[in-house]
C-alpha cells in the first residue's frame, strides 16, 4: 500500500503487516460521536430529506408496495453486483428467478445470475431480519452467508468474519486492518450504529458505510454486504415504511468517484467530500424512484381501463405483471388454478390488447409486458 498517500489528516493508523512481504495496513479510528454540518451541507441534508419524504408519500399511496419495491431492489442488485465485476441484464435475472437452476460449470453464465439473485435475497432477508433484531454482527454474517452461498467467493467462509489478512486491488491499493484488530473495530462499529447521538441519521448512514468498507470484515463480498447494509440503514434510520432508496445505481454511475472518495476519507480525512457525494446520490435516487413510481402507477391505471371483458382474473394478471413482467402460460395456469387452454386464452387476449408480447428464441414460450419492463428497468 502506498503510504505516501496518507497525510497527517488521515482517519486512522498505519500498522505493519506481512503480505507475505512487509507492508502496512490501515486501522480506522473510532467514528465521531458528533458531526456538525456546514451551512451548505445542512441545506443539502434538508433538500435530500425533502425528496425522501416525497418518495415516502408517493410509495405509501400505492395499493401494492411491491409495484415500486421490486424494480428498485432489482436495480440495486444488478448495479451493486456490477460494481464488483458481475454482469447480468434485468431480463436475464428475472427469467432466472422464474426458473432458477444451479450452474453446471465455472464458466456457466448462471453463476452471474445466481450471484445477483443472492443479492436480491439478501436485501429481502435483511429487511425481515431487522423486524426482530438491531443492526448487529450476527445480521452482518447472515447477509454475507446469503450473498455468497453457492457463488464465487464461497471459499471465503460465507457467514464468517475473516481470520486472515486481505487487501483491496491487485496492487494492494488499500489494506484493511489485521484480523484481530478488525474484530475490535467491528465491535465498536456495532455499538456506534445502535447508539443514539446528535448526528443526523442520514449522515450517520454514510459514515457507517465508510467504516464498514474500511474495516473490510469478510474474505470477499465486503462491497456488496456494505451496500445492502446501507440500504437497510437508510430505511430504518429515515423512518421509511419500506427500503425505497438504493444508492448502488448512483455509485455505479460514478464508480471512480465512489472508490476515490472512500479512500480519501482514510488517507486525507475527507469526510465532507464523502458525505456531500452521498447526499447528492440520495437526492438523485429518490427523485428517480418517484419518477419510476409515478410512471408505473399511470401505466397500471391505463392498463386497467382497457376492455378486459369484465374478467377479474385478467385484472389480477395485470397486477402481477407489475411484480414480474414475464409470464408463461403454464405458470399462469398453475398460479391461477385454471386449465392450460384458459390460461392461453388469457395470454392471447393480453397480447391482442398490446399488454403482452412473445419473446423470441426461448426454450419455453415466454411473454413480457414490455411497457412495464421499459419503465421499471430503463438504463439498467
Amino acid at each position: 500500500m502506498d503510504i505516501s498517500k496518507f497525510t497527517d489528516k488521515k482517519t486512522g493508523q498505519l500498522v505493519p503487516v506481512l503480505m507475505p512481504e512487509p507492508d502496512f495496513a490501515f486501522v480506522p479510528d473510532d467514528l465521531p460521536s458528533r458531526w456538525k454540518p456546514s451551512d451548505a451541507q445542512w441545506e443539502m441534508v434538508v433538500d435530500t430529506e425533502k425528496h425522501l419524504g416525497l418518495l415516502e408519500g408517493v410509495a405509501r399511496n400505492l395499493p401494492n408496495p411491491q409495484l415500486l419495491l421490486t424494480p428498485l431492489r432489482t436495480r440495486e442488485a444488478l448495479t451493486s453486483s456490477r460494481l464488483e465485476g458481475t454482469y447480468a441484464t434485468a431480463q436475464e435475472l428475472i427469467l432466472f428467478e422464474l426458473n432458477p437452476k444451479e450452474p453446471t460449470s465455472s464458466s456457466d453464465q448462471k453463476n452471474s445470475w445466481l450471484e445477483v439473485s443472492n443479492y436480491n435475497q439478501a436485501l429481502a432477508h435483511g429487511y425481515h431480519k431487522l423486524d426482530k433484531f438491531p443492526f448487529c454482527l450476527s445480521v452482518f454474517k447472515e447477509l454475507h452467508k446469503t450473498l455468497l452461498t453457492g457463488v464465487r467467493g464461497a471459499h471465503a467462509q460465507p457467514g464468517e468474519f475473516r481470520n486472515h489478512q486481505v487487501h483491496v486491488g491487485s496492487t494492494r491499493r488499500y489494506i484493511p486492518p489485521p484480523a484481530p484488530t478488525m474484530l475490535e473495530c467491528l465491535y465498536k462499529l456495532e455499538t456506534y450504529i445502535n447508539t443514539d447521538d446528535n448526528i443526523n441519521k442520514l449522515i450517520k448512514c454514510f459514515i457507517v458505510h465508510y467504516q464498514f468498507e474500511a474495516i473490510h470484515p469478510f474474505g470477499d463480498g465486503n462491497g456488496r454486504v456494505g451496500r445492502v447494509l446501507l440500504a437497510l440503514m437508510i430505511h430504518r434510520f429515515s423512518d421509511l415504511k419500506m427500503p425505497w432508496l438504493y444508492l448502488s445505481p448512483y455509485f455505479e454511475r460514478y464508480k471512480e468517484e465512489y472508490i476515490e472518495n472512500l479512500f480519501k476519507v482514510s488517507s486525507e480525512g475527507a469526510w465532507s467530500t464523502w458525505i456531500e457525494f452521498c447526499l447528492r446520490g440520495a437526492k438523485e435516487q429518490a427523485k428517480e424512484a418517484v419518477r419510476v413510481c409515478e410512471s408505473l402507477k399511470t401505466l397500471k391505471d391505463e392498463m386497467h381501463t382497457k376492455e378486459l371483458c369484465g374478467s377479474g382474473r385478467l385484472h389480477a394478471i395485470i397486477d402481477e405483471l407489475f411484480n414480474n413482467p414475464y409470464v408463461t402460460i403454464s405458470d399462469l395456469a398453475r398460479t391461477k388454478n385454471v386449465s392450460y387452454p384458459t390460461a392461453k386464452a388469457d395470454v392471447d387476449f393480453l397480447v391482442k390488447n398490446g399488454i403482452l408480447r412473445p419473446l423470441e428464441n426461448m426454450p419455453q414460450k415466454t411473454y413480457v409486458a414490455q411497457q412495464i419492463f421499459d419503465i421499471a428497468y430503463a438504463n439498467v
